[in-house]
């Protein structure tokens, strides 16, 4: 962006700039989403992530790329801002390179536009925030505009199956950013994310003793005492607590007792305080049949995103930009975690689902609204230069 340049005035129109690129958003659109980049799939991801260190260094971007062994590896992105390169104060874009979709999809879920909705696997997470990120600076380059802080990317190649190692670097790009903005996509009518759950990924495992099962009474089920503490935890559950057994597994024979039994259990929470009920509960549990022996341990983390007076604040700033250009951004909640959720646990103001409105996350309708995307790349740009 070059380390000279003017303000932002009111002639400087970016729905109408934009409007008027349609054909380019579109063409980098379709080139990330041909690039599949499944999370699992090192060689895939890296190809992709590649791609986007390219177009951030042909903005004169100081790019630090983190290379990872057995996961792709990871960017962060800085360009200067009007008050110097200080990162105290910079605004931190979130983003994410990998999907859920494995190689080959392409072939029976094309790229495709139909009217208004663009489809393809990732085109709406989140392939279409890393085409808000790039043509958002772009823009800014090319019209020789100074942001009023640093940016820095931060662009993640295992968010949706999330890793310790990760979690550790996002902290640390938040920590020296005042604000935290996350691409990840809209809600319905374009609502922005202020609160996401929480998610604990919970491994049970049970052991037994073997036995024939002309005579039972001779072993000690594993299954029977891992269907036992499911039946306990499950109690838990509330409106707002919610339990998903997501994959189980144990046994040999219907004729043999199982000795081994596990599960995968993806728990979801809105605050601290029930996360603290649920991992009382991991702590406290016992076996519940005689000689039988439990194990639990956590595989994943994500605290709930709770929406903050600082974060309140930044959402009343966004607000007002976005009204001035005629957009109304409501905000809501969800489910799902993300990155945000990561970054927000430090206190800093962080405002996620920036992204364009679509539908079919995670499903083979996946698609994203054109004139969204359009709208909001120019609404990220004006965020860019404001905040």
């Amino acid at each position: 962006m070059g380390a000279v340049g003017r303000r932002y005035s009111v002639g400087m129109e970016f729905l109408p700039y934009f409007q008027s690129r349609r054909t380019e958003l579109i063409a980098l659109l379709q080139k990330l989403v041909k690039l599949e980049s499944p999370s699992s799939d090192k060689k895939a991801v890296d190809a992709c992530s590649a791609f986007m260190v390219k177009q951030l260094r042909d903005l004169e971007a100081r790019v630090t790329c983190l290379p990872q062994k057995e996961i792709g590896d990871l960017t962060l992105a800085e360009f200067p801002g009007i008050r110097g390169k200080d990162t105290g104060d910079r605004t931190l874009l979130l983003a994410h390179t990998d999907t859920v979709w494995p190689i080959g999809t392409i072939r029976h879920m094309p790229y495709s536009i139909q009217g208004n909705a663009v489809n393809g696997p990732g085109v709406l997470d989140m392939k279409s925030g890393l085409v808000m990120i790039i043509a958002a600076l772009q823009a800014l380059r090319k019209q020789n505009l100074m942001p009023r802080h640093p940016i820095a990317v931060f662009l993640n190649s295992y968010e949706e199956v999330g890793n310790a190692a990760t979690d550790r670097l996002i902290r640390d790009a938040a920590a020296n950013s005042g604000r935290v903005l996350c691409l990840e996509p809209a809600l319905t009518r374009g609502g922005l994310k202020l609160r996401r759950k929480g998610r604990l990924v919970v491994r049970l495992e049970a052991s037994g003793k073997a036995a024939h099962a002309g005579n039972p009474e001779l072993g000690i089920s594993a299954i029977d005492e891992l269907t036992s503490q499911l039946r306990a935890i499950r109690r838990l559950r509330s409106q707002s607590l919610t339990l998903n057994t997501g994959f189980i597994q144990g046994g040999q024979a219907a004729n043999v007792v199982a000795e081994h039994a596990w599960t995968l259990l993806d728990i979801r929470f809105w605050t601290p305080k029930q996360e603290r009920r649920v991992r009382n509960h991991i702590q406290e549990a016992r076996p519940l049949l005689p000689g039988a022996s439990i194990s639990w341990s956590i595989e994943r983390h994500t605290p709930p995103m709770e929406h903050t007076p600082g974060s309140a604040n930044l959402l009343a700033r966004i607000r007002r930009i976005a009204r001035s250009m005629g957009l109304e951004l409501p905000g809501g909640k969800t489910g799902g975690g993300s990155d945000a959720s990561i970054a927000a646990q430090l206190g800093i103001p962080t405002i996620d689902g920036l992204g364009p409105e679509g539908g079919g996350i995670h499903a083979e309708s996946e698609h994203i609204l054109l004139s969204s995307l359009i709208e909001r790349t120019a609404l990220l740009a004006r965020l860019l230069l404001e905040l």
